[in-house]
C-alpha cells in the first residue's frame, strides 16, 4: 500500500472501490479458466518423458517446444489485450481459451515432432492471452490494499488445482498413448470453459477499484486513449523497467520446464513418480501465495511502500539458497526431494501477491492490460525462451544439474540484488499515479 493510501480512503468513491460488483464471482471464474489454460500450457512438460519415448524425442526437443511456444506468445499477448479493447475483455477471454483448446486437441493427433511443434506453438500463443487480461481485471476489481489477497487466492487456487490434477496426469502417462488422451481431454475442457465465461463473467470496467474514479462515469475514468506512445511510456517509469529486467533474470521459471525431466534423467526417478514428487512444489507454492496475500496488508501498514519490495527481494535470494541444496546434491530418498520441491514452490509462491500489485500501483488503469501483456508475455516469454533453448542445449554437455546451478542459483542472486532499486523508485512511482488519478477526478468534477 502506497503512502497516500490513508488520504485516498477519504475519497467519496472509496466505498464503491472497495466493493466492486461481481468481483468475487469474477475472481472465481478467472481462477477456474486460468487453471484450465495453465494445465494445457504446461501439459507437454509434464508428459514429455512418455511422449518422448513414443515420438523418439529428447530434452533438446522439449527446449525447442517450450522456446517456440514462448516466442510465439510475444506478439500474441499484446494482440489479445488489443483485441479485448475492441470486442471487450469477456469476448477476448472466450476467444483465447477456446482457441487454445482447439490447438491442444490438434496436438494430441501429432505423429511426429514437426506436427507437435506447430500445434504446441499455436496453442501457447492462444492461451497466453488470458493472463494479462485476468491480471488487469483483478486490478480493476480490488483496491490496492486488497490486491495481494485477491492475487494470492487466484494463484493458490491454480496451484491447488494442479495438485489435484497431478495424480490424474500420472495415470495418463501410464497408459498407451496416454499423453494423447491427456491433450484431448484438457483441450475439450478449455472449449467448455469459454461457455463458463459467457455465463458468469461480468467486466467491472477500467478503473472501477480506484477510489478517485469509482464513483465517476465510465467516460470520466479514462481520459487518455491507449496508443503505442502511451504504452512505450511505461518504460519511463523506473519501477516498471526494473520489474521487466527482473523478469529477464527470473531463473526460477526453468524449474517448471525441466523439473520433472531433471528428476527422471539425472536422478533416475520414473516419470510417473517424478510427477508425484513434484506435487509438493504446488503445495508449497499454494501455501506461500495464499499466506502472503493475507499477511502483506499488515506488512504494508508496518512498512508502507517498502514492505512489498522486501518480500520480493527475499523471495529471490531464498529460492537461490534452496535450489542450491535441492539440485546440486544427490539424495537417496524421494522424500528429501519432495521437501526441497515444497520449499522451492514456497519461495516462488511469494512472488505473485507482491509483484502484481507493485505493477498495478505504478501504472495507470487504462494501461495495465498492456503493461501486464508486455511483462508476462513479452519479457517473461523472452526469459522462458532463452532459458529453454540454453538449458536444452547445455543439458547435453553439462547436464541439467549444471544448468540449474547457473540459472536457479547464481542468476537468482543477481536478480535479488537488482530489486534493491525498488526501495527508492517504487514509493515515488506509486505516488505519481495517485496524483494523476486525483487530478483526473478534479477535472471530471469541474466539468
Amino acid at each position: 500500500m502506497d503512502a497516500s493510501a490513508s488520504t485516498a480512503s477519504t475519497q467519496p468513491g472509496a466505498a464503491q472501490a472497495a466493493n466492486v460488483p461481481h468481483r468475487w464471482r469474477n475472481l472465481a471464474v478467472l481462477s477456474g479458466v486460468s487453471v484450465i489454460d495453465n494445465t494445457e500450457a504446461g501439459l507437454i512438460n509434464t508428459v514429455f518423458p512418455t511422449l518422448a519415448t513414443a515420438l523418439r524425442l529428447n530434452s533438446g526437443h522439449l527446449g525447442v517446444i517450450a522456446a517456440l511456444g514462448k516466442i510465439a506468445s510475444v506478439p500474441a499477448g499484446p494482440f489479445w489485450v488489443w483485441l479485448s479493447s475492441r470486442i471487450g475483455r469477456r469476448g477476448a477471454l472466450v476467444a483465447t481459451t477456446a482457441t487454445g483448446g482447439l490447438f491442444g486437441i490438434a496436438a494430441g493427433f501429432s505423429q511426429n515432432f514437426a506436427q507437435l511443434l506447430i500445434c504446441c506453438t499455436l496453442m501457447s500463443a492462444a492461451v497466453i492471452g488470458g493472463s494479462p487480461i485476468a491480471m488487469a481485471v483483478i486490478a480493476d476489481s480490488f483496491p490496492d490494499e486488497q490486491r495481494a489477497r485477491a492475487t494470492g487466492i487466484f494463484f493458490s487456487s491454480i496451484q491447488l488445482a494442479a495438485i489435484a490434477l497431478g495424480p490424474v496426469m500420472a495415470i495418463f502417462v501410464g497408459l498407451a498413448d496416454g499423453w494423447r488422451w491427456a491433450l484431448w481431454m484438457i483441450g475439450g475442457i478449455c472449449i467448455a470453459a469459454g461457455f463458463l465465461i459467457l455465463a458468469f463473467f461480468k467486466d467491472p470496467g477500467i478503473g472501477a477499484s480506484e477510489r478517485q474514479l469509482a464513483d465517476l462515469a465510465g467516460e470520466d475514468r479514462v481520459k487518455a486513449k491507449v496508443t503505442v506512445g502511451s504504452v512505450l511510456s511505461l518504460f519511463r517509469t523506473p519501477t516498471y523497467t526494473v520489474m521487466m529486467l527482473s523478469r529477464l533474470l527470473s531463473g526460477h521459471l526453468l524449474i517448471v520446464i525441466f523439473g520433472v525431466q531433471f528428476l527422471v534423467s539425472e536422478r533416475g526417478i520414473s516419470n510417473a513418480v517424478a510427477i508425484l514428487v513434484a506435487l509438493p512444489f504446488g503445495i508449497g507454492y499454494s501455501v506461500a501465495t495464499l499466506g502472503a496475500g493475507f499477511l502483506l496488508p499488515r506488512l504494508d501498514r508496518l512498512m508502507p511502500s517498502r514492505g512489498r519490495v522486501l518480500v520480493l527481494q527475499v523471495a529471490q535470494i531464498l529460492f537461490a539458497v534452496v535450489a542450491f541444496f535441492g539440485t546440486q546434491f544427490r539424495y537417496e530418498t524421494i522424500t528429501v526431494y519432495a521437501v526441497f520441491w515444497a520449499l522451492l514452490g514456497a519461495c516462488q509462491g511469494l512472488n505473485p501477491p507482491v509483484n502484481r500489485p507493485i505493477v498495478a500501483a505504478v501504472v495507470l488503469p487504462e494501461l495495465r492490460g498492456q503493461a501486464y501483456a508486455i511483462w508476462l508475455t513479452v519479457f517473461e516469454t523472452i526469459a522462458w525462451a532463452l532459458f529453454s533453448l540454453l538449458a536444452g542445449a547445455l543439458a547435453a554437455t553439462i547436464g541439467i544439474q549444471g544448468v540449474f546451478l547457473w540459472v536457479l542459483v547464481v542468476l537468482m542472486i543477481v536478480n535479488g540484488l537488482l530489486l534493491s532499486v525498488l526501495y527508492v523508485s517504487y514509493p515515488q512511482d506509486a505516488e505519481r499515479v495517485t496524483r494523476t488519478l486525483e487530478a483526473r477526478r478534479a477535472q471530471a468534477l469541474s466539468n
